[in-house]
């Protein structure tokens, strides 16, 4: 239990950290690329990287022909729909805005996992705290709570329900529960997913190489590649057998004030003061959701699931 104790916050806080900032890169990288385009070749650079750091240490294919479908099935939910969801929702609303609706995850995965998952029945405990953190969310993010027409509206529609997508590929996968090294389990996915993207971007959004490439643009590309997706999904893949699915979403709750600061002090976005009072209830739901569950994660973390490195 001490041996991988410390390593299970840790992970989260990284978590936390990194997709608090992808918001903003992904804002900043839509300003020079189209969207389908930037999320296929996002999770391209990303698939060579985890097969790369995976090449010779585990392996690298899945053990059963039914874990193709399972990933087929879960990474077109995760990075083709969610993710593309997400970049053209982008385009029309703020960066906080989109972290604001994607908070929306855990309420779907406590949803999702309530029937699927006999070990993680729906407490209402759990049900008032992510209800409490999400009034903070909406509390810090209400300046960035108005839609500027149609499109700002389909695009807040999409980006929720690419949550709903999000969600319920990680619940279907703690399900099946594949034995297959993290970083090849993310990998496995992004393939599935980014394999239509790339044609569906070649078509709607023409030659990659005619696209306006900027420093800026191809610093934010390999920011979210390698550190907001090669690293975080690793890390994303490791805690889902050690933390309940209940608990590890609740990283969706964290990330959208982290994500309004730094709209706040990088990208000009307003944050007032009053707001603070939303963060208190963010910690406050964020506490109400892990206090019945920590001890228990804790000893699933350390007898129930081997240590895979």
């Amino acid at each position: 239990m001490q041996r991988i104790g410390w390593r299970i916050p840790a992970a989260w806080l990284t978590l936390c950290i990194v997709w608090s900032s992808t918001w903003l890169a992904i804002k900043v990288g839509l300003r020079d690329l189209p969207p389908i385009s930037f999320v296929a070749v996002r999770f391209l650079i990303a698939i060579i990287v985890l097969t790369a750091v995976s090449a010779g240490r585990v392996r690298l294919l899945p053990l059963y022909r039914a874990d193709y479908v399972v990933l087929a099935f879960t990474g077109i939910l995760m990075f083709a729909i969610n993710y593309t969801l997400l970049f053209w929702g982008e385009l029309h609303v703020s960066s906080g805005l989109a972290a604001v609706l994607q908070a929306t995850i855990p309420i779907f995965g406590m949803i999702f996992a309530h029937w699927m998952l006999p070990d993680e029945p729906l407490r209402l405990q759990k049900l008032m705290g992510a209800l409490l953190a999400l009034a903070g969310v909406a509390l810090i993010c209400a300046r960035l709570l108005t839609f500027s027409g149609l499109l700002a509206f389909w695009g807040g529609v999409g980006i929720s329900l690419g949550g709903a997508g999000a969600a319920f590929s990680n619940v279907v996968l703690k399900k099946r529960a594949i034995q297959i090294a993290p970083a090849m389990l993310a990998a496995w996915q992004m393939i599935f997913g980014t394999v239509p993207l790339l044609f569906l971007g070649f078509i709607v959004d023409g030659d990659p190489t005619r696209f306006h490439w900027t420093m800026m643009s191809i610093f934010c590309l390999l920011y979210l590649a390698v550190i907001g997706s090669a690293l975080t999904f690793l890390l994303l893949y490791w805690l889902l057998p050690r933390m309940s699915v209940t608990n590890l979403q609740t990283i969706s709750l964290i990330t959208p004030p982290g994500a309004v600061m730094l709209g706040w002090s990088i990208g000009g976005e307003t944050f007032p003061p009053w707001s603070l009072f939303g963060a208190a209830f963010v910690l406050l739901g964020v506490w109400m959701i892990f206090r019945r569950t920590r001890d228990q994660g804790l000893v699933e973390a350390a007898a129930g699931f081997p240590d895979r490195g």
